[in-house]
């Protein structure tokens, strides 16, 4: 259906199914591209002769212009239309994916990636403000449901889906075919979007936050460029300058925001709007959660193949029952709302913890004899876990934000999300592979598995402090 024709009444857009599909499509596409690359790696480094600190580049220059950007694309959505940047984004994608399929070296891979980041930045957040614009009541508890089970479901299936277009060598593309495959995919985006997507933007859109955007973006790089980099490079001098410039740049940015928001401007991340007690509880719990997920994620791949000699679709499908029970959960979970209230994301982090310290348990009595069949029960509890988490800190942070801030509030959440994902990995990542050169890769894969449960029981702590309700 043309989306012109998606009205109801006084000419409210409404978002039908097949619009609901497209937005999800673009949801997943660039989560999966941030974990796609994990089990790629190896083939990356020997192919392009790259060395550890460029390879880190590339998942982690994807994930910082991304974290940095989507607060800005979901104003750019506000004021321009966000059908419009939904589809330029989606053309982008598609573009930089071919770029970066096409890469002739590793360097000009970082530079795609990096691309491919902002692409991401455009499109992402017009989906979230998309579905608070063009929904209400159980329509949107199901839509963001399904939007939470798409997130959540789409880091774990890119490495899956890696895993299984490196064993396809499709055309003897090898590694390439990770991102070649996201072009058809995107011009179906582009088609679809065009038609059945509904064009909304901000009552009142407010011009660009140029010096809140530049000072977010140096507090963000200044954090996440020396995590990602510092290990593989022997922590050079500018890696502790840029930490001790963090703290000074966060503090800047947030000083630039209250006084935009007192003299009645509309700063890039509104203070005022950190006052809703919903959005602000549900973003501090999204921190550790996410960080522990995207750490998870990376250690995982890297301990399947180099410590138990997985190939690269092996490790995708040790991942499955993982993908399968974290969508169990996300269909579940909205009946488990309307009973238990925000208590489930709570019950899912201790089914989380669960399925880490059963992972832990695991690998000590079983390293290096493991395969798919001995790590599925710990893995489908953990994912079993994140999966009634995620949809319902979702809802809960987009539950007050009022429909001519959509744009503003999902840039948040996925920026916080984003990040926090990329910090997982910097840390995390750089916890496993520092420890594995001296404690061996079984005990390196314990001890990070045991800080992952710290942030585990900070999540129940944080998910008890959340409202009863969820609207």
């Amino acid at each position: 259906m043309d989306s012109r024709k998606n009205r109801v009444g006084h000419g409210r857009p409404v978002l039908g199914p097949v619009g609901l599909f497209t937005v999800l499509l673009g949801a997943a596409l660039p989560l999966i591209d941030f974990f796609i690359v994990n089990v790629a790696l190896p083939t990356i480094e020997q192919d392009l002769a790259a060395g550890a600190a460029v390879l880190e580049l590339v998942v982690t220059g994807y994930g910082v212009a991304y974290a940095v950007l989507l607060v800005l694309g979901g104003r750019l959505g506000d004021l321009f239309g966000r059908r419009r940047l939904f589809l330029a984004g989606m053309a982008a994608f598609g573009v930089t994916s071919l770029a970066c399929g096409l890469a002739p070296d590793a360097w000009t891979l970082v530079g795609a990636r990096v691309a491919q980041g902002a692409a991401a930045a455009l499109m992402l957040p017009q989906v979230l403000a998309t579905i608070q614009a063009t929904t209400s009541g159980p329509r949107r508890a199901r839509a963001l449901s399904l939007y939470g089970a798409t997130a959540g479901l789409s880091m774990v299936a890119g490495q899956v889906l890696g895993g299984v277009l490196l064993a396809a060598d499709v055309a003897g593309t090898g590694w390439r075919a990770i991102f070649l495959v996201n072009v058809p995919v995107a011009l179906a985006g582009l088609v679809l979007g065009a038609r059945t997507v509904p064009d909304t933007r901000a009552e009142r859109p407010a011009p660009v936050d140029v010096p809140g955007t530049l000072l977010l973006g140096v507090a963000l790089v200044t954090l996440l460029a020396p995590l990602t980099e510092g290990r593989a490079t022997g922590w050079p001098l500018w890696t502790w300058l840029a930490l001790a410039a963090f703290p000074f740049a966060a503090g800047a940015f947030w000083w630039v925001e209250r006084r935009a928001d007192r003299r009645g401007g509309v700063p890039l991340v509104p203070p005022s709007l950190l006052r809703l007690v919903t959005l602000r509880r549900g973003l501090v719990l999204t921190v550790p959660f996410s960080i522990g997920v995207g750490g998870f994620l990376f250690v995982v791949a890297v301990a399947l193949q180099q410590g138990l000699g997985m190939g690269a679709l092996a490790a995708g499908g040790a991942m499955v029952p993982m993908a399968l029970a974290f969508f169990a959960a996300s269909l579940a979970g909205p009946r488990l709302i309307r009973r238990y209230g925000s208590r489930v994301v709570a019950a899912g982090a201790l089914t989380q913890g669960l399925g880490l310290l059963l992972l832990m348990l695991t690998v000590r009595g079983r390293w290096p004899e493991l395969g798919a069949a001995e790590l599925l029960p710990a893995l489908a509890l953990t994912g079993l876990g994140q999966g009634f988490q995620l949809p319902v800190v979702i809802r809960i942070v987009l539950s007050e934000v009022p429909a001519d801030r959509a744009g503003v509030g999902s840039g948040v959440l996925v920026t916080t999300q984003q990040a926090a994902l990329a910090l997982g990995v910097a840390t995390l990542g750089s916890l496993f592979l520092g420890l594995s050169a001296t404690a061996g890769l079984r005990d390196a894969l314990v001890v990070t598995l045991a800080t992952q449960l710290g942030l585990v029981v900070l999540t129940v702590l944080l998910g008890l402090r959340l409202p009863r309700s969820v609207g």
